[in-house]
């Protein structure tokens, strides 16, 4: 498994909190409902912060 920082673990565990709250919502307004997304959603915001993450698969 690919290592991340902790930063980017810490971001991707406040994200997950959000979707399984509903209160996650995609680029659109649509709201997550798929594990992968809201993972994809938390490491990005993550690579944003500067933390060390996986580059985007294109």
């Amino acid at each position: 498994m690919a290592k991340y920082a902790e930063k980017a673990s810490e971001k991707v565990e406040e994200v997950m909190h959000e979707m399984k709250e509903g209160k996650l919502k995609s680029g659109s307004g649509e709201k997550v409902t798929s594990k992968k997304q809201a993972i994809a959603i938390g490491l990005s915001e993550a690579r944003k912060e500067g933390a060390k993450a996986p580059k985007k698969k294109d």
